[in-house]
């Protein structure tokens, strides 16, 4: 198959689990591509989770699932040195992000000091302890899920954290028909199970490497540092769009070209990814700590209105 009927494939397959998310499923694709994280954001039982494992039952790789609680310790995700009195040695037991594919489910259930282990991880691909480095991958991804902070029992993310996360993705409730067949069908039950992986880890790879050799053209570049300068420059935020934050929007605007079968960016791709790719890395003057990302979103796609758009 070619590139293109490989993504299709993939897409596909997610899709006859996901029902009617065809964005938020191309969100996911385009930060899988970009070698980026997501953090899946919405209320419970909208699919999150199951988009997470869709992704992974569709790529013959390794998949790890943590379920985040507040008790959890930093030595439960990254591994620990245990004792061999055979050796008289301590030898490491990997913990579960070591994995291709990781879903972090209820990010924000468990205590900063757990959330900050996984810092190391989605930055630079690696975890060190004990004063050894072990590789992650490739292909090194997490899926985090996090519900609204107005749920009881949540922690907050810190802004170093949330700047880890290429995207942020709102599946969103379906609409009354897709619902309809959802419980019809009750896909998540019936056709999750039986998905079978379309692409393996060395595809996975060698598309992540063509998202590489995707033109972007200087015009295009200068429409992306004028949109974090004006977010620099806003009255209305203390922090804007970091350069992690630049570099991850002209990344994932490669990744939504393949997707479409370009080899060059366009104005459309920084525009269709400039809000859920940079708003949840601002804060407001007037932030309080209430989970909404809603008075961040306005005043950037306020700023985003008065960019002019090359041509």
């Amino acid at each position: 198959m070619t590139e293109l009927e490989k993504l299709a494939a993939l897409r596909n397959n997610i899709e006859t689990v996901l029902m009617g998310k065809h964005e938020a499923v191309r969100q996911v694709l385009v930060a899988l591509l970009a070698r980026g994280h997501v953090l899946l954001e919405d209320v419970p039982g909208v699919g999150k989770t199951v988009l997470t494992r869709a992704i992974a039952r569709s790529i013959d790789c390794q998949f790890s699932r943590i379920q985040l609680t507040p008790d959890l310790l930093p030595s439960d995700i990254l591994g620990v040195s245990v004792y061999d009195s055979a050796t008289g040695e301590f030898t490491f037991k990997r913990g579960p992000i070591f994995a291709h594919i990781l879903l972090a489910d209820e990010i924000n259930r468990t205590t900063p000091r757990t959330q900050s282990a996984l810092l190391e991880a989605m930055n630079e691909s690696q975890v060190s302890t004990d004063g050894k480095t072990y590789p992650l991958g490739p292909p090194f991804m997490v899926l985090a899920t996090q519900n609204p902070y107005e749920f009881e029992g949540t922690y907050f993310l810190p802004e170093n954290q949330l700047d880890r996360f290429m995207i942020r993705v709102r599946v969103g409730y379906p609409d009354k028909e897709t619902e309809r067949e959802i419980l019809k069908t009750q896909p998540a039950r019936t056709r999750l199970g039986a998905l079978r992986p379309v692409m393996g880890v060395g595809d996975v790879i060698a598309l992540q490497e063509k998202v590489l050799t995707v033109r972007v053209d200087d015009a295009i570049l200068d429409y992306i540092l004028a949109i974090a300068e004006a977010t620099r420059r806003s009255d209305e935020l203390t922090i804007g769009v970091s350069p992690r934050g630049s570099l991850a929007l002209t990344q994932a605007a490669r990744a939504s070209a393949l997707l479409d079968g370009r080899d060059y960016v366009v104005p459309d791709d920084i525009k269709a990814l400039a809000t859920p790719v940079c708003a949840h890395r601002l804060l407001t003057r007037a932030f309080t700590h209430d989970g909404s990302a809603a008075a961040a979103e306005a005043i950037f796609e306020k700023i985003l209105e008065t960019i002019p758009v090359p041509q």
